[in-house]
């Protein structure tokens, strides 16, 4: 592998000057009139010829600041030329129809930069997407290696952006926004995420100060665009934790197009590395659609349709967790009796038409309909044994031989939630000719119904212990008798039928234009929401909030391709469902927005290094928030305190430096850090439960030299500790820990048996497919011990607590095939 080669390129950049190549790229895709791919299209210049692959794409290098004419020629297809003329390693995307009837010529003077290095937005690879191993492949397991995003829990989808946690940020998939399941409380529970990767043509990623046309969130954008495919095609992927198969269909007049997947996921192979042994049964599928039907040139539609059901059924058996130091190695030894039954079964359908009124004029309507039912009941008792390990027999570490405490938990829930969440919304696009207005008009309605029942009991060495928040007569048993009540450790006991009623509404300018010779591109606008909480003990009041937005962007006529971006704003995340409830929950109708003043510096750097393509970019950011509605986390459940009653700050920087560090392949190194700090009742600040200080991770793609058709695939993640494993119940004020870092590394191997560089040269059944690959994946290569959590346990005698470590997944292996027709 070329690993040295990936050392050399980190330090080159840090501590030598870059030769830039004066030249730049045009690439696309080529299609016929009836929008299939052209492949062997000749594309020649003076200097240089390429031919599309198969798929019909191509790249070509070309002189930049002067005219270069490009030809483009095929045995079945009449040629086509285009004239352009671009700046020094700016790349133009022109995707050509080439017709059998006549030429085509054109000129293009590409002057304006690429829209997403304007915007601040990261582009991720939908190839990456499906190569990169981790426990829960997939689009967010991407995102967790780019700076800024952070996340401690494999298990989990969720991530949590520039100090906000996990409900802080926007998900679209066909500018339709999707949601996630309320009950969900680990990791190991959650599943399949929405987003299909089989499905996916693009993805668009925005850490923070993002523009006025997306919704109403602190943190983050992420913009899904699913495939409308032009020609028939199938996709098949198997592993020792699941499967998908997903078709590409078109009918013969092309205007119905669909684009249909299946997916299977069972966790078993990972939770069933952890330290507690389970009868563990889970059932992850789910079934997605995205039709599109073209009624003529002006009018689209299109349907988006989910069915989700996700069974959890998990028994645990037994446990037991070595902690402690070398000189005095300590154990818990947990025997389990009873079981867990969660369901979370969700219904999403969306149906959008899009009308090109005028050449300049664009409009969308857009209705959805979200529908989930929940259910999380359990009855789970846990009787523990607290001891000392043989430290003389180190071969022998389950032999607990001093018992230094007994006692017993029992844990209890019946928790259901039915929740129904419609909404409408007409967007439209109106173009001039060097700026652009875009303007929309939302109406959402959620029905939410929800009853909480959660009680815990403990027993230590024979007695029950009080609640820690409540005042009652002094327990020491068992040298006196106890008189008070009996009373759970824990009692959350609560029933909410809310709706509420949100109206929204956006509208930005956008504009290109020129100072000097120097490029630059604005984008203004603003938001605003209204709300009412309705159904709850107290009357909800009627809120309205207003969020201005700007972003600025220019590109110096320099040799050196470089933007420089300014972005931000006032931010506001009105309430959603769970933001409403309180610890006991109980809901609040009348908890405030969240309100955040973003500002966010950026550069982006286009250059070459061993004449080949490289990026570096740099953020820095700085967020002030006010009006704050607390919170602590427990894996990746949230509970709110319901009150806005805080305020808070968020700041860092974020580097990543990413290319083709292997001559066809796209990797990337990341950094950032970060501090995020909360004042509760103006107490004094202290560090948010997101305050994840330092993140590194790499993604790096390799081949091994003297077989090209193996692939190697690294994803490397380190991030410090993040605050947390006290107990619930503490107040952080008087009590500051830290989890130890998380260090994780996932590696895949890939046998490519035919790729696009290939198809044309197999014979036999090979011929038939267009991809096929077989992997080994290695998950959580080094066997690092993670923890997400901690298991408090008191020792009656000496009145100490212990924290044990609920440790992430141990090392495993894992078997994949992939398959594309």
């Amino acid at each position: 592998m070329s690993y040295n080669r990936f050392t050399f390129a980190f330090l080159f950049l840090f501590f030598s000057c870059i030769a830039l190549a004066q030249n730049a790229r045009v690439k696309g895709l080529i299609l016929d009139a009836e929008k299939h791919p052209v492949g062997g299209v000749n594309i020649s210049s003076q200097e240089t010829s390429v031919q599309s692959d198969a798929n019909g794409f191509y790249e070509i290098e070309i002189p930049s600041n002067k005219k270069v004419s490009l030809i483009f020629t095929h045995v079945s297809l009449k040629m086509m030329s285009l004239t352009v003329s671009l700046k020094t390693n700016e790349v133009f995307v022109f995707n050509p129809i080439m017709s059998n009837s006549e030429e085509q010529m054109g000129e293009v003077f590409v002057s304006s930069g690429n829209r997403k290095r304007v915007q601040g937005i990261t582009s991720v690879d939908t190839e990456t997407i499906k190569k990169i191993p981790g426990a829960n492949a997939g689009i967010e397991n991407i995102l967790k290696t780019l700076p800024g995003v952070n996340s401690n829990n494999e298990l989990s989808t969720q991530y949590m952006v520039r100090g906000g946690n996990y409900d802080e940020n926007l998900v679209y998939v066909n500018e339709v926004e999707v949601y996630r399941p309320f009950l969900i409380r680990s990791g190991q529970q959650e599943g399949l995420s929405f987003t299909n990767t089989d499905l996916v043509q693009n993805v668009e990623f925005s850490a923070g100060g993002f523009q006025a046309k997306f919704g109403d969130k602190l943190s983050s954008v992420l913009d899904i665009a699913y495939r409308k495919p032009t020609q028939f095609g199938a996709a098949f992927e198997a592993s020792f934790l699941g499967g998908s198969a997903a078709v590409d269909l078109v009918s013969k007049n092309k205007k119905w197009s669909a684009v249909t997947g299946v997916r299977y996921r069972n966790n078993s192979l990972l939770v069933n590395s952890q330290d507690t042994e389970t009868n563990y049964k889970p059932t992850f599928a789910d079934i997605q659609t995205n039709i599109n039907y073209d009624i003529s040139e002006k009018w689209q539609m299109s349907f988006l349709g989910n069915i989700s059901q996700n069974k959890y059924l998990y028994e645990p058996l037994v446990r037991q967790t070595n902690f402690g130091t070398a000189d005095q190695p300590m154990a818990l030894a947990v025997c389990y009796e009873g079981q867990e039954k969660d369901q979370y079964n969700t219904y999403f359908g969306a149906l959008k038409t899009t009308y090109k009124a005028s050449p300049s004029l664009t409009l969308k309507l857009i209705g959805s309909l979200f529908h989930t039912t929940e259910q999380e009941h359990f009855d789970i008792l846990a009787q523990y044994r607290l001891g000392n390990v043989n430290a003389e027999d180190p071969e022998n570490t389950s032999a607990v031989d001093f018992t230094r405490g007994i006692g017993s938990q029992l844990n209890h829930a019946r928790n259901d939630l039915d929740a129904l969440i419609a909404n409408i919304e007409l967007k439209g696009i109106k173009d001039w000719k060097e700026s652009q207005l875009e303007f929309g008009l939302k109406y959402t309605r959620e029905s939410i119904r929800d009853r909480v029942v959660e009680w815990e009991v403990i027993d230590s060495a024979g007695f029950s212990i009080n609640p820690p928040l409540v005042v009652l007569p002094k327990n020491n048993q068992p040298y006196t008798p106890y008189t008070g009540p009996l009373l759970p450790y824990q009692n959350i006991r609560a029933t909410n039928f809310n709706t509420i009623n949100r109206f929204s509404g956006y509208a930005q300018w956008n504009k290109q234009s020129e100072i000097g010779s120097s490029q630059i591109w604005y984008h203004l606008g603003a938001r605003f929401q209204g709300w009412n909480v309705a159904g709850a003990l107290e009357e909800g009041k009627t809120q309205f909030v207003v969020s201005p937005r700007a972003q600025f962007a220019i590109k110096p006529d320099w040799d050196r391709d470089m933007v420089f971006r300014i972005s931000g704003g006032l931010y506001h995340q009105p309430p959603f469902y769970r933001e409403l409830r309180d610890l006991n929950g109980v809901v609040n109708p009348n908890v405030k927005a969240q309100e955040a003043i973003h500002v966010v510096l950026g550069n982006d750097y286009n250059f070459k290094m061993w004449n080949r393509p490289f990026k570096w970019v740099t953020e820095l950011y700085y967020k002030s928030l006010t009006d704050v509605n607390v919170y602590s986390i427990d894996n990746v459940r949230i509970r709110y305190v319901a009150n806005n009653n805080a305020k808070a700050y968020a700041q860092g920087l974020d580097f990543r430096l990413n290319g083709e560090f292997v001559p066809g392949t796209e990797s990337w190194v990341s950094f950032g850090y970060m501090k995020t700090e909360e004042n509760y009742e103006n107490k004094g600040y202290i560090a948010r439960p997101t305050d994840q200080r330092l993140k590194f991770a790499m993604l790096f793609q390799d081949y091994m030299p003297n077989i090209p058709s193996v692939k190697v695939y690294l994803n490397l993640v380190y991030n410090t500790g993040l605050p947390g494993g006290a107990p619930a119940y503490t107040d952080p004020y008087l009590y500051q820990n830290r989890l130890n870092d998380y260090r994780r590394a996932d590696i895949g191997f890939a046998k490519v048996f035919v790729d696009a560089s290939t198809q044309n040269t197999k014979k036999g059944w090979l011929k038939n497919f267009k991809e096929l690959a077989v992997g080994l994946e290695i998950f959580n290569l080094f066997n690092n011990q993670n923890a997400i959590t901690n298991t408090w346990v008191r020792d009656v005698y000496s009145k100490n607590q212990y924290a044990i470590p609920n440790y992430m997944t141990s090392r495993v292996f894992n078997v994949k095939i992939n398959a594309r027709l």
